[in-house]
């Protein structure tokens, strides 16, 4: 029977290294990184709770966690009412002297949270994803079908379904396998052409969750809800259910955008492709959205100031001071000082780095706080003149937080 008013707790599950986008990582975990001129990847999951009505939410946190818990306290405090919170909670050693051993387990060491809001629903979503989704309606499709718990799913084109953690489902969509990384994907019935991709996004009836968590708990290895939870769950016949991510219609979303926008922005290609789907006329993924706003902390600096610009296709954060530099196809960030003849290109500029006279910056990624001196030249071809700099195998260069230029 379809509970009426579920009562509903989230976890976001932000503990994870982040290794693939280093050197970005190295001072912060992978949620905090910043995205999109002015947001931290983690501003889309907790955007989309948020404005889906979800506030009693605990953000699981474990390595480098101070830039994210921060940002946390800056940007997101929903406090004042009991119900509503958005908490970050590091490892608590409830268990015994050791940090969070896997998705699973971060939950499991917190399970007096679950007992303590007695809620109807538990929700359990990645931190590491650009994406719009109202959440409220995958939690509408698992009541509906009186699931245990329900996966969100993104079908994929079966060619390219090897990469993913795929859900074989039958005509109800009720899910039958799960294979991870599989040679020969299951297609979706009645679609050959595709499979469908777990998304890591979980929606679990809480008493389910428990016991999943507590059978979990006592078995040796990993403890990971997509590779021992769920497969725990299907050998028990539970009623488990894929979502299809497609079938979420979010307000505002632009004729142009790409349906059912979802990237793992998990290294430092996706994550500059990424970025470069904010721009152009009718941009992938459009951040101008009030029906569905992407939120984050205020600014407190004064506006921008343009002395004299060439700005083409890119966004610019507030407090900018361009002094006469050209500016394509490019991410800058909040507080950044462009000076006179630096060129920027298919670039992402992080904030409160100051770009000296004549400097290029040409397919990189310039982290937080650096000093670029006058007629520098971040990119490729420059690299060996960058020392303490990284070349992504992409041919992206990357700068680290606060780079010291020739150290």
């Amino acid at each position: 029977m379809r509970i009426p008013n579920p009562s509903v707790l989230a976890f976001v599950m932000a503990g994870g290294k982040g290794s693939r986008l280093h050197p970005l990582t190295l001072e912060r975990g992978k949620p905090a990184v910043p995205f999109g001129s002015k947001y931290r990847i983690i501003d889309f999951v907790l955007s989309n709770l948020v404005n889906s009505g979800y506030l009693a939410i605990y953000v699981l946190v474990q390595y480098k966690a101070q830039s994210l818990i921060d940002h946390l306290r800056r940007s997101w405090n929903i406090g004042g009412i009991d119900e509503h919170f958005i908490a970050a909670v590091p490892p608590q050693q409830r268990e015994g002297e050791f940090w969070f051993k896997g998705t699973a387990d971060a939950v499991h060491q917190n399970r007096n949270l679950v007992t303590d809001h007695d809620p109807d629903i538990v929700l359990v979503f990645g931190a590491d994803h650009v994406y719009r989704m109202d959440v409220r309606q995958m939690v509408a499709f698992h009541l509906d079908r009186g699931a245990d718990a329900t996966i969100s799913a993104l079908p994929v084109p079966v060619g390219e379904a090897g990469g993913f953690g795929i859900l074989a489902v039958d005509e109800e969509s009720r899910v039958v396998g799960f294979d991870e990384k599989p040679a020969r994907p299951q297609p979706i019935p009645g679609d050959p052409a595709r499979a469908l991709a777990s998304m890591g996004n979980y929606v679990f009836r809480a008493e389910v969750l428990m016991e999943a968590l507590a059978g979990d708990a006592a078995r040796t290895g990993a403890h990971d809800f997509g590779h021992t939870v769920i497969p725990a769950l299907l050998s028990e016949k539970r009623k488990l259910f894929a979502y299809d991510f497609l079938r979420n219609e979010v307000p505002g979303v632009k004729p142009g955008e790409e349906h059912g926008y979802w990237r793992d922005v998990g290294t430092i290609q996706a994550y500059w492709d990424a970025q470069m789907d904010l721009l152009g006329a009718c941009p992938r993924f459009d951040l101008s959205n009030p029906q569905w706003p992407i939120r984050t902390g205020p600014y407190p600096g004064p506006g921008s100031q343009m002395v004299a610009a060439e700005v083409r296709d890119s966004l610019i954060g507030e407090g900018v001071c361009i002094k006469d530099a050209r500016v394509r196809r490019s991410i800058i960030g909040r507080g950044v000082v462009l000076e006179e003849g630096v060129e920027v290109a298919d670039s992402i500029v992080m904030d409160h780095t100051a770009v000296g006279g004549g400097a290029r910056v040409e397919r990189a990624i310039v982290d937080r706080f650096n000093r670029i001196p006058p007629g520098a030249q971040v990119s490729a071809a420059g690299i060996s003149r960058l020392p303490g700099a990284h070349l992504d195998p992409s041919g992206i260069v990357v700068l680290p937080r606060g780079f010291t230029w020739g150290v």
